[in-house]
């Protein structure tokens, strides 16, 4: 009985949440490194499925490097980096879209419908959502065929969310000649979080958060404003790789949208606990805090 209370419990404490974010719209950002965790895909899933059936429109971009490197060592392709940004010539372009935009792609949708959910892939061989030009980095090389989202779709993407379908979207935009372009996937995902006004944008990582100390799990910031975020990274609290992340949460921020999180995707139904818990588990970087009433 007293098992029975705490589930009851938690889901009193629930409610104001699902209530606050029923009919909002929250981007979900999955990267390459969950896709190739089995058991944290289905989890992460079954959240999105879970929020998309209490009222929430929650929208998929996601990447998948490890199965893109994987595809091309198959071919005796080695890959490429320039300043994070993956080179892809015309044979490598061919592998991006074969597993990215569509085994991929095609993959998530299923297997949110073998859950029970309702998913729609929106890739070149379905409908293209993002449009953009190719990127050029200052000073260094060619890229090849690599951009940035310059027009989202958000009609066909709305249109999806109000008849109860997750839209997934794959980190690749269609250029000016009508040809494929590869993308960065927190780019890409910070693009759909601003043209549709969503209410949250949630990039999943393989760490929980922001830390204090970034050896120290336990010291992960709950909440922390755009100029909290600046000052940490001005002291080197937050260094190395998670400066790129938290500097896209504060872009996205500037662009509009309520919150951005950073949550570890590998714990089991993290989406949930940072969505519809008090507490959270992740990291929320928001504007500036609301004044307590």
């Amino acid at each position: 009985m007293d098992q029975a209370i705490a589930k009851a419990d938690t889901l009193i404490e629930a409610m104001g949440w699902i209530r606050q974010f029923r009919g909002k719209t929250t981007v979900i950002k999955l990267g390459g490194s969950l896709l190739d965790d089995t058991e944290a895909l289905h989890h992460i899933l079954l959240d999105v499925i879970f929020m998309e059936t209490v009222g929430m429109r929650p929208v998929i971009v996601h990447g998948g490097g490890k199965a893109i490197n994987r595809a091309l060592a198959a071919e005796g392709i080695e890959p490429v980096f320039i300043k994070g940004r993956r080179v892809t010539d015309p044979a490598t372009l061919q592998i991006v879209r074969k597993v990215l935009a569509g085994e991929t792609n095609t993959m998530i949708t299923q297997e949110v419908e073998r859950m029970g959910g309702r998913a729609m892939n929106l890739s070149f061989d379905t409908t293209c959502v993002l449009r953009g030009k190719k990127l050029q980095l200052e000073g260094e090389a060619d890229l090849g065929a690599v951009g940035y989202v310059t027009d989202v779709d958000r009609h066909v993407i709305e249109s999806l969310s109000y008849t109860n379908q997750v839209p997934v979207i794959p980190s690749m935009c269609e250029g000016p000649d009508g040809n494929p372009l590869n993308v960065n996937a927190d780019t890409a995902a910070m693009a759909v979080a601003q043209a549709l006004g969503a209410e949250k944008l949630i990039f999943l990582s393989d760490v929980n958060g922001v830390r204090m100390d970034k050896d120290d799990p336990s010291t992960t910031i709950r909440s922390l404003t755009s100029d909290e975020a600046k000052d940490l990274i001005a002291s080197g609290v937050i260094e190395a790789g998670m400066i790129p992340k938290v500097e896209a949460c504060l872009e996205t921020l500037d662009r509009g949208v309520g919150k951005v999180h950073i949550v570890d995707g590998k714990l089991r139904h993290s989406l949930l606990l940072e969505i519809y818990t008090t507490s959270g588990i992740g990291t929320e970087i928001v504007k500036q805090r609301m004044p307590v009433q």
